[in-house]
C-alpha cells in the first residue's frame, strides 16, 4: 500500500476516528456498531496513511519530499 494521504489529513482523521469512537462507546444500538465501525476505520487509515477510496478515486493528498541536498 503506498500512502496517499497528507499528515495534516492524517491528523484530522485521528481526531475524527478518536472522537467517533467516544460517541459509540456512549450511544447503544445501531448507531453505536455504526460508529464504532467508522472510527476504526478512520484510526486505520490515520495510521496506514492509506485510504482505499482515495485510490479507487486516484486521489493523492501526500506530497512526497524532495531527497536532502549533499
Amino acid at each position: 500500500m503506498k500512502r496517499n494521504e497528507s499528515t495534516a489529513d492524517r491528523i484530522i482523521r485521528a481526531i475524527i476516528g478518536i472522537a467517533l469512537l467516544v460517541f459509540g462507546l456512549i450511544v447503544t444500538g445501531t448507531l453505536q456498531w455504526v460508529l464504532l465501525a467508522a472510527g476504526i476505520l478512520a484510526v486505520f487509515t490515520a495510521i496506514t496513511g492509506f485510504c482505499g477510496l482515495y485510490k479507487l478515486l486516484g486521489i493523492s493528498t501526500y506530497k512526497e519530499q524532495a531527497p536532502p541536498r549533499k
